[in-house]
Protein backbone atom coordinates (compact mmCIF):
# COMPACT_ATOMS: atom_id res chain seq x y z
CA UNK A 1 0.00 0.00 0.00
CA UNK A 2 1.13 3.14 -0.63
CA UNK A 3 2.00 6.01 1.33
CA UNK A 4 -0.67 8.42 1.74
CA UNK A 5 -0.67 12.09 3.03
CA UNK A 6 -4.64 13.36 3.33
CA UNK A 7 -5.27 14.73 6.55
CA UNK A 8 -7.33 12.76 8.39
CA UNK A 9 -8.78 16.11 10.50
CA UNK A 10 -9.22 17.83 7.24
CA UNK A 11 -10.99 15.33 5.52
CA UNK A 12 -13.89 15.09 8.29
CA UNK A 13 -14.11 18.74 7.93
CA UNK A 14 -14.43 18.54 3.85
CA UNK A 15 -17.21 15.75 4.40
CA UNK A 16 -18.81 16.77 8.11
CA UNK A 17 -18.31 13.11 8.26
CA UNK A 18 -16.45 11.55 11.48
CA UNK A 19 -13.79 9.06 11.52
CA UNK A 20 -14.90 5.95 13.12
CA UNK A 21 -13.85 5.87 16.62
CA UNK A 22 -15.67 2.09 17.68
CA UNK A 23 -14.24 -1.61 16.68
CA UNK A 24 -15.94 -4.88 16.83
CA UNK A 25 -14.30 -7.69 17.26
CA UNK A 26 -16.08 -10.69 16.29
CA UNK A 27 -14.39 -13.98 18.67
CA UNK A 28 -17.00 -16.14 19.36
CA UNK A 29 -16.57 -19.04 17.28
CA UNK A 30 -15.56 -22.50 18.44
CA UNK A 31 -12.10 -23.13 16.52
CA UNK A 32 -12.55 -26.60 16.05
CA UNK A 33 -9.43 -26.67 13.48
CA UNK A 34 -7.47 -26.17 16.97
CA UNK A 35 -9.30 -28.91 18.91
CA UNK A 36 -8.24 -29.72 21.97
CA UNK A 37 -6.28 -26.85 22.64
CA UNK A 38 -9.25 -24.58 22.21
CA UNK A 39 -11.58 -26.89 24.05
CA UNK A 40 -10.63 -24.43 27.47
CA UNK A 41 -8.09 -22.12 25.79
CA UNK A 42 -10.38 -19.60 23.09
CA UNK A 43 -8.18 -19.26 20.16
CA UNK A 44 -7.79 -15.39 20.14
CA UNK A 45 -5.75 -16.23 23.16
CA UNK A 46 -3.35 -18.58 21.89
CA UNK A 47 0.51 -16.60 22.24
CA UNK A 48 2.33 -15.53 19.38
CA UNK A 49 5.50 -15.58 20.78
CA UNK A 50 4.66 -13.83 24.24
CA UNK A 51 0.91 -12.20 23.50
CA UNK A 52 -1.89 -13.24 22.37
CA UNK A 53 -3.60 -13.01 18.54
CA UNK A 54 -6.29 -10.94 20.23
CA UNK A 55 -3.85 -8.39 21.47
CA UNK A 56 -2.16 -7.92 18.20
CA UNK A 57 -5.19 -7.02 16.76
CA UNK A 58 -6.31 -4.45 19.77
CA UNK A 59 -3.10 -3.18 19.26
CA UNK A 60 -3.85 -2.47 15.54
CA UNK A 61 -7.21 -0.91 16.72
CA UNK A 62 -5.41 1.64 19.02
CA UNK A 63 -2.27 2.32 16.73
CA UNK A 64 -5.01 3.64 14.47
CA UNK A 65 -7.00 5.67 17.18
CA UNK A 66 -9.38 3.58 18.08
CA UNK A 67 -10.27 3.45 21.76
CA UNK A 68 -13.06 1.91 21.94
CA UNK A 69 -13.67 -2.16 20.66
CA UNK A 70 -16.60 -4.26 21.89
CA UNK A 71 -15.84 -7.98 21.72
CA UNK A 72 -18.11 -10.59 20.08
CA UNK A 73 -18.07 -13.25 22.63
CA UNK A 74 -19.30 -17.05 23.42
CA UNK A 75 -19.32 -19.45 25.73
CA UNK A 76 -16.51 -20.04 27.49
CA UNK A 77 -14.24 -17.33 26.32
CA UNK A 78 -14.51 -14.96 29.42
CA UNK A 79 -11.00 -14.95 30.02
CA UNK A 80 -10.34 -13.05 26.92
CA UNK A 81 -11.93 -10.62 28.70
CA UNK A 82 -9.58 -11.03 31.51
CA UNK A 83 -6.41 -10.63 29.55
CA UNK A 84 -7.63 -7.13 29.20
CA UNK A 85 -8.16 -6.27 32.75
CA UNK A 86 -5.59 -5.34 36.08
CA UNK A 87 -3.93 -8.18 37.76
CA UNK A 88 -2.80 -6.09 40.88
CA UNK A 89 -1.31 -9.21 42.67
CA UNK A 90 0.53 -10.10 39.66
CA UNK A 91 1.53 -6.17 39.24
CA UNK A 92 2.77 -5.99 43.15
CA UNK A 93 4.96 -9.18 42.95
CA UNK A 94 7.03 -7.81 39.87
CA UNK A 95 7.08 -4.49 41.43
CA UNK A 96 8.30 -6.16 44.56
CA UNK A 97 11.00 -7.81 42.61
CA UNK A 98 11.77 -4.60 40.06
CA UNK A 99 11.04 -6.04 37.33
CA UNK A 100 9.53 -3.23 34.94
CA UNK A 101 10.08 -4.71 31.99
CA UNK A 102 7.19 -6.89 32.90
CA UNK A 103 4.91 -5.34 34.81
CA UNK A 104 5.03 -2.83 31.91
CA UNK A 105 4.10 -5.84 29.82
CA UNK A 106 1.48 -7.16 32.13
CA UNK A 107 -0.01 -3.74 32.10
CA UNK A 108 -0.14 -2.93 28.40
CA UNK A 109 -3.31 -5.04 27.37
CA UNK A 110 -5.31 -2.61 29.88
CA UNK A 111 -4.14 0.60 28.57
CA UNK A 112 -4.68 0.20 24.63
CA UNK A 113 -8.90 0.47 25.01
CA UNK A 114 -11.91 0.61 26.92
CA UNK A 115 -12.74 -3.05 26.38
CA UNK A 116 -16.53 -4.03 25.92
CA UNK A 117 -18.14 -7.30 25.45
CA UNK A 118 -21.39 -8.64 24.40
CA UNK A 119 -22.33 -12.38 24.16
CA UNK A 120 -23.49 -14.11 20.56
CA UNK A 121 -25.64 -17.31 21.80
CA UNK A 122 -25.43 -18.82 18.52
CA UNK A 123 -22.61 -19.00 15.93
CA UNK A 124 -24.65 -18.12 12.64
CA UNK A 125 -22.37 -16.21 10.79
CA UNK A 126 -20.18 -13.18 10.24
CA UNK A 127 -23.32 -10.82 9.82
CA UNK A 128 -25.03 -12.12 12.57
CA UNK A 129 -22.29 -11.68 14.97
CA UNK A 130 -21.99 -8.03 13.73
CA UNK A 131 -25.40 -7.52 14.21
CA UNK A 132 -24.95 -7.85 18.01
CA UNK A 133 -22.74 -4.80 18.02
CA UNK A 134 -25.67 -2.24 16.83
CA UNK A 135 -26.50 -1.58 20.43
CA UNK A 136 -23.15 -0.40 21.54
CA UNK A 137 -22.61 1.14 18.43
CA UNK A 138 -25.46 2.64 17.43
CA UNK A 139 -25.74 4.42 13.70
CA UNK A 140 -22.19 5.93 13.74
CA UNK A 141 -19.59 4.49 11.36
CA UNK A 142 -17.25 1.55 13.12
CA UNK A 143 -14.29 -0.68 12.16
CA UNK A 144 -14.64 -4.53 12.43
CA UNK A 145 -11.29 -6.32 13.06
CA UNK A 146 -11.57 -10.43 12.42
CA UNK A 147 -10.24 -12.01 15.44
CA UNK A 148 -7.72 -14.33 13.66
CA UNK A 149 -5.71 -11.99 11.15
CA UNK A 150 -3.92 -8.98 11.85
CA UNK A 151 -1.28 -6.54 9.76
CA UNK A 152 2.50 -5.54 10.95
CA UNK A 153 2.35 -2.39 12.64
CA UNK A 154 4.88 -0.87 10.89
CA UNK A 155 2.73 -1.58 7.83
CA UNK A 156 -0.64 -0.18 8.77
CA UNK A 157 -3.91 -0.73 7.22
CA UNK A 158 -6.70 0.78 9.09
CA UNK A 159 -6.02 4.74 9.38
CA UNK A 160 -6.71 4.74 5.46
CA UNK A 161 -9.71 2.82 5.54
CA UNK A 162 -11.06 4.96 8.27
CA UNK A 163 -9.89 8.24 6.18
CA UNK A 164 -11.38 6.52 3.12
CA UNK A 165 -14.95 5.84 5.16
CA UNK A 166 -15.18 9.46 5.88
CA UNK A 167 -14.93 10.82 2.48
CA UNK A 168 -17.38 8.22 1.07
CA UNK A 169 -19.83 7.49 3.69
CA UNK A 170 -19.96 3.82 2.48
CA UNK A 171 -18.76 0.09 3.13
CA UNK A 172 -14.92 0.11 3.00
CA UNK A 173 -12.78 -3.34 2.33
CA UNK A 174 -9.69 -4.10 2.75
CA UNK A 175 -8.57 -6.61 -0.21
CA UNK A 176 -5.15 -8.81 -0.73
CA UNK A 177 -4.69 -11.05 -3.53
CA UNK A 178 -5.02 -14.79 -3.70
CA UNK A 179 -4.11 -17.82 -5.67
CA UNK A 180 -6.71 -18.36 -7.87
CA UNK A 181 -6.96 -21.93 -6.76
CA UNK A 182 -7.59 -20.60 -3.33
CA UNK A 183 -11.26 -18.18 -4.56
CA UNK A 184 -13.60 -20.61 -2.39
CA UNK A 185 -12.27 -19.89 0.92
CA UNK A 186 -12.94 -15.93 0.81
CA UNK A 187 -15.56 -13.00 0.01
CA UNK A 188 -14.10 -12.44 -3.45
CA UNK A 189 -15.32 -8.89 -5.09
CA UNK A 190 -15.48 -7.79 -8.71
CA UNK A 191 -13.99 -4.29 -9.17
CA UNK A 192 -13.45 -1.44 -11.61
CA UNK A 193 -11.27 1.86 -11.45
CA UNK A 194 -11.87 3.97 -7.98
CA UNK A 195 -12.99 7.95 -8.34
CA UNK A 196 -9.74 9.94 -8.87
CA UNK A 197 -9.99 12.01 -5.72
CA UNK A 198 -10.05 9.20 -3.93
CA UNK A 199 -6.10 7.65 -5.24
CA UNK A 200 -4.36 9.57 -2.57
CA UNK A 201 -5.36 7.53 0.10
CA UNK A 202 -3.69 4.46 -1.37
CA UNK A 203 -4.61 1.74 -3.74
CA UNK A 204 -7.76 2.08 -3.65
CA UNK A 205 -10.43 0.41 -6.17
CA UNK A 206 -15.01 0.40 -6.50
CA UNK A 207 -16.32 -2.34 -5.79
CA UNK A 208 -18.97 -3.81 -8.25
CA UNK A 209 -19.92 -6.70 -7.24
CA UNK A 210 -19.08 -9.52 -3.85
CA UNK A 211 -19.85 -13.14 -3.43
CA UNK A 212 -18.76 -15.22 -0.50
CA UNK A 213 -16.73 -18.21 -1.07
CA UNK A 214 -16.91 -18.76 -5.10
CA UNK A 215 -15.71 -21.93 -6.69
CA UNK A 216 -12.46 -20.71 -8.93
CA UNK A 217 -14.37 -21.18 -11.88
CA UNK A 218 -16.95 -18.64 -10.81
CA UNK A 219 -14.66 -16.03 -9.03
CA UNK A 220 -14.73 -12.66 -10.50
CA UNK A 221 -11.14 -11.71 -9.41
CA UNK A 222 -8.26 -13.07 -7.21
CA UNK A 223 -9.17 -10.15 -5.17
CA UNK A 224 -9.73 -11.55 -1.18
CA UNK A 225 -11.44 -9.80 1.36
CA UNK A 226 -8.94 -9.22 4.17
CA UNK A 227 -10.53 -9.09 7.87
CA UNK A 228 -11.15 -6.13 7.82
CA UNK A 229 -14.00 -3.66 7.25
CA UNK A 230 -15.16 -0.25 8.03
CA UNK A 231 -18.76 0.08 7.95
CA UNK A 232 -21.65 2.81 8.13
CA UNK A 233 -24.87 2.53 10.85
CA UNK A 234 -27.09 1.56 8.15
CA UNK A 235 -25.34 -1.95 8.03
CA UNK A 236 -27.53 -3.40 10.55
CA UNK A 237 -30.70 -2.42 8.78
CA UNK A 238 -29.57 -4.43 5.86
CA UNK A 239 -28.08 -7.83 7.98
CA UNK A 240 -31.48 -7.67 9.48
CA UNK A 241 -33.06 -8.31 5.41
CA UNK A 242 -30.12 -10.31 4.66
CA UNK A 243 -31.52 -13.91 3.99
CA UNK A 244 -29.11 -17.08 5.17
CA UNK A 245 -26.60 -17.90 2.36
CA UNK A 246 -23.63 -20.12 2.43
CA UNK A 247 -23.45 -22.33 4.91
CA UNK A 248 -26.91 -22.02 5.76
CA UNK A 249 -25.21 -18.66 7.51
CA UNK A 250 -25.96 -14.80 7.95
CA UNK A 251 -22.83 -13.44 5.54
CA UNK A 252 -21.71 -9.93 6.47
CA UNK A 253 -20.51 -10.08 2.48
CA UNK A 254 -24.28 -10.60 1.38
CA UNK A 255 -25.61 -7.74 3.64
CA UNK A 256 -22.68 -5.15 2.28
CA UNK A 257 -23.87 -6.39 -1.25
CA UNK A 258 -27.33 -5.17 -0.37
CA UNK A 259 -26.60 -2.32 0.38
CA UNK A 260 -24.24 -2.00 -2.24
CA UNK A 261 -27.39 -2.91 -4.67
CA UNK A 262 -29.36 -0.04 -3.43
CA UNK A 263 -26.47 2.44 -4.07
CA UNK A 264 -24.14 2.52 -0.86
CA UNK A 265 -21.12 3.32 -2.56
CA UNK A 266 -18.54 0.28 -1.71
CA UNK A 267 -14.82 1.08 -2.02
CA UNK A 268 -11.67 -1.19 -0.74
CA UNK A 269 -7.97 -0.88 -0.70
CA UNK A 270 -5.49 -3.81 -1.98
CA UNK A 271 -3.08 -4.13 0.86
CA UNK A 272 0.45 -4.95 -0.25
CA UNK A 273 1.79 -5.01 3.22
CA UNK A 274 2.23 -8.01 5.71
CA UNK A 275 -0.45 -10.34 6.93
CA UNK A 276 -0.56 -12.22 9.21
CA UNK A 277 -3.33 -15.36 8.90
CA UNK A 278 -3.28 -17.53 12.67
CA UNK A 279 -6.95 -18.69 11.77
CA UNK A 280 -5.96 -22.50 10.36
CA UNK A 281 -2.87 -24.28 11.92
CA UNK A 282 -0.52 -23.65 9.38
CA UNK A 283 -0.83 -20.01 9.31
CA UNK A 284 -0.52 -19.73 13.07
CA UNK A 285 2.89 -21.41 13.31
CA UNK A 286 4.09 -19.32 10.21
CA UNK A 287 3.35 -15.97 12.26
CA UNK A 288 5.08 -17.28 15.67
CA UNK A 289 7.89 -18.15 13.20
CA UNK A 290 7.55 -14.89 11.01
CA UNK A 291 7.14 -12.43 14.53
CA UNK A 292 9.97 -14.89 16.29
CA UNK A 293 12.71 -14.25 13.55
CA UNK A 294 11.95 -10.73 13.96
CA UNK A 295 12.73 -9.96 17.59
CA UNK A 296 15.15 -7.75 18.39
CA UNK A 297 15.58 -9.40 21.95
CA UNK A 298 16.20 -12.90 20.43
CA UNK A 299 15.10 -13.00 16.69
CA UNK A 300 18.82 -13.34 15.88
CA UNK A 301 19.71 -16.32 17.98
CA UNK A 302 16.24 -18.20 16.80
CA UNK A 303 16.61 -17.49 12.88
CA UNK A 304 20.55 -19.31 13.17
CA UNK A 305 18.66 -22.12 15.27
CA UNK A 306 15.86 -22.35 12.55
CA UNK A 307 17.98 -22.18 9.43
CA UNK A 308 20.81 -25.46 11.38
CA UNK A 309 17.29 -27.34 12.13
CA UNK A 310 16.47 -26.83 8.41
CA UNK A 311 19.41 -27.71 7.37
CA UNK A 312 19.77 -31.15 9.74
CA UNK A 313 16.22 -31.55 8.55
CA UNK A 314 17.63 -31.94 4.75
CA UNK A 315 19.71 -33.99 5.77
CA UNK A 316 17.69 -36.51 7.38
CA UNK A 317 19.04 -35.64 11.36
CA UNK A 318 17.04 -34.69 14.14
CA UNK A 319 18.29 -30.78 14.30
CA UNK A 320 18.04 -30.58 17.73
Amino acid sequence: MSEHSANPSATVAATGRPLAVKAVIPAAGLATRFLPATKAVPKELLPVVDRPVLQYIVEEAAQAGIGDVLLITGRGKTSMVDHFDRRPDLETRLEEKGDAERLAAVRRPGELAEIYTVRQPEQLGLGHAIGYAEAHVGDQPFAVLLGDEFVKPSEPLLPAMLELQARTGGVVLAFFEVNPADTKRYGIASVEPAEADLTDVGEVVKVTGMVEKPQPEDAPSNLAVLGRYVLPGTIFDAIRRTKPGSGGEIQLTDAMELLRSEGTPVHAIVYRGTRYDTGMPLGYLQTVVQIAAEREDFGTEFRAWLAEFVKADAAGGSGT
